[in-house]
C-alpha cells in the first residue's frame, strides 16, 4: 500500500525524487509510532537563525518523556552513534508529554537542512521548507485551500531519525528508527 501511494505521488515529481521516495517508503522502518512530532522555524527561507519550535503529540495512555531525536545521514550512525558524521544531528528534547496531549518546546536554532542531497537540491530549486515531521503533511490540516494547482506545489524529502522516549508509568524505554519528511512548498505566479 505504501509503495503504491509513493508511485501515485510520483506522477507530478521529477524522476530522481520519485525514485528516491519509492525506495525509501518501500524500506520504511516504522509504519506508525505513538509519538508524533514536527519542527518549525521562521528562519527557514529568511536567512536568519531565529530558533526552532518542536511540536509533539503523545498518542499513548500514559505520560511519556520524549528524550531525543537523532537525525542521521547514514544507517550505521543510528546503530552506532560514535560513527556520527558532521551531517548527524542529535537533539536532546527531555520533555514530558501528558497522555493523549500535545507539548511544545522552543529550541536554539540547529541546522537540520545540511547533510541531505534531496534537501539541498530542493532548496536550490527555490522551494521553501515548511516543516519537518514524522507524519505526512495534509494541506487541509494547515487550512490551505488550493484553488489553482498550477501555482502551488508540495514536495517532500525523507531522512532517517532515531527517536527515544520513555513511558513514565512503566519506565519502559522505546526506541524507533523511522523516517521524517521535509515538507516544502512553492507558490509561483502572481
Amino acid at each position: 500500500m505504501i509503495r503504491a501511494l509513493a508511485i501515485s505521488l510520483c506522477l507530478s515529481w521529477t524522476s530522481l525524487a520519485c525514485t528516491s521516495l519509492a525506495a525509501q517508503t518501500g524500506a520504511q522502518l516504522e509504519d506508525d509510532t505513538d509519538v508524533k512530532f514536527a519542527f518549525h522555524s521562521s528562519a527557514w527561507g529568511e536567512n536568519e537563525n531565529s530558533g526552532l519550535r518542536l511540536l509533539m503529540q503523545n498518542l499513548t495512555e500514559n505520560t511519556i518523556s520524549l528524550e531525543s531525536i537523532h537525525f542521521s545521514s547514514d544507517a550505521s550512525e543510528l546503530e552506532n552513534p560514535k560513527n556520527s558524521s558532521n551531517a548527524s544531528i542529535l537533539i536532546q528534547v527531555d520533555t514530558q508529554i501528558r497522555a493523549k496531549r500535545y507539548a511544545e518546546l522552543e529550541l536554539t536554532y540547529r541546522d537540520l537542512l545540511s547533510g541531505d542531497a534531496c534537501v539541498s537540491k530542493t532548496l536550490t530549486d527555490n522551494w521553501k521548507l515548511v516543516e519537518i515531521s514524522n507524519y505526512t503533511l495534509n494541506p487541509s490540516v494547515r487550512n490551505l485551500i488550493i484553488e489553482d494547482t498550477a501555482s502551488f506545489r508540495i514536495f517532500q524529502c525523507a531522512r532517517r531519525v532515531h527517536t527515544v522516549w520513555t513511558d513514565l508509568n512503566t519506565m519502559e524505554q522505546h526506541q524507533y528508527d523511522e523516517w521524517v519528511l521535509y515538507h516544502f512548498e512553492r507558490r509561483t505566479g502572481g
